[in-house]
């Protein structure tokens, strides 16, 4: 419905195409599909090198063949990982880490949408897990990457965005990020569980990466998370699952109905990464609903205390399934 707006009546977000980003690199996780796949298509289409990191391979077969279809001199590639496999997502971006000599642009956009309780392969809640823990570590071990991209003058600042959402407001309003027993409650509803993920990430961006590391280390590097919008994808056919029966299929097509495109669902985040105000106007940490539209963030999300507590416990949970030197220095 947004789509066919913009195009009759120019109603929408609005459009960003990026050009001109010879010679940049990217990583976008969760980039062989959906919102992911046009963040990837459009730095691929504007000359960036793109690398693509999804669980399913023929996603990434697939999202390479269309760019090449487009942009037949595209450089990308595509990686495989589950994100809710911490020892895969430490395998995996340590070996990209050591491979790239530089870094521009990473984008976490990989994810599940509203649904049942279950846990991942590390016994985590796994919407906690793919959504927010597993792009925390992908950060973690690509970091060393980004600062030194960042030390060279010539090279514009770094950008990290995540994909967070609106739906930051349906976190439990009991959230603490205390311990894995609170992470692991199984009375939490599909949607309590998705907002907290959306919460997390928004807290990471500004006070975790923006308001602790990069403040610490005087990185020049820059932590943004977007809103997207409600975009048609296959995610929203989860509502059904995550609701059973005809509260899910009402969900599904209401999101159907009324969501963006998934071009347009791309367009936060392409601005937030490309965009010239965000450094000049130094505005790291920052949330944004729609391009350069800063958004209003729940009271959780503006809570330092809370930023702190999730820090805490993503350090702690990483270290108790794969031992205290898993994490990569954030100084290195």
């Amino acid at each position: 419905m947004q789509s066919i707006l913009q195009k009759t009546t120019g109603i929408g977000p609005t459009p960003v195409h990026p050009e001109n980003l010879d010679g940049r690199v990217a990583v976008v996780v969760g980039g062989a599909f959906g919102i992911g796949f046009e963040i990837s298509r459009a730095l691929a289409n504007a000359g960036c090198r793109v690398i693509m990191v999804n669980r399913k391979e023929e996603q990434g077969a697939e999202a390479i063949e269309k760019i090449k279809k487009e942009t037949p001199t595209a450089q990308v590639d595509w990686k495989e990982c589950d994100l809710g496999t911490l020892s895969q997502v430490r395998e995996v971006f340590s070996s990209l880490r050591e491979s790239l000599d530089r870094l521009d642009f990473l984008v976490l956009s990989a994810g599940i949408n509203a649904n049942q309780y279950g846990l991942d392969a590390d016994g985590i809640d796994r919407h906690f897990g793919v959504n927010y823990l597993g792009q925390f570590y992908v950060c973690n071990q690509l970091w060393p990457v980004l600062r030194m991209t960042a030390k060279d003058p010539s090279n514009p600042a770094p950008r990290v965005v995540f994909e967070a959402s609106e739906m930051h407001r349906t976190a439990p309003s009991n959230v603490h990020f205390a311990s894995l027993e609170e992470i692991n409650n199984p009375s939490l509803g599909p949607t309590e569980l998705y907002g907290r993920t959306k919460l997390a990430l928004i807290l990471l961006a500004k006070y975790g990466l923006a308001g602790k590391v990069i403040k610490e280390n005087n990185d020049r590097i820059y932590a943004l998370s977007v809103h997207p919008g409600a975009v048609n994808t296959a995610m929203q056919q989860q509502w059904k699952d995550a609701y059973p029966g005809l509260t899910g299929k009402l969900l599904t097509w209401a999101m159907l109905a009324g969501g963006r495109d998934v071009e347009q669902g791309a367009y936060s985040a392409l601005w937030a990464l490309t965009s010239p105000k965000i450094e000049e106007q130094k505005m790291n940490g920052w949330y944004f609903s729609d391009p350069d539209t800063p958004g209003k963030e729940s009271s959780q999300a503006s809570d330092p205390v809370l930023g702190d507590a999730l820090w805490d416990l993503s350090e702690r949970l990483i270290k108790s399934k794969l031992g205290d030197d898993a994490l990569v220095d954030w100084k290195a």
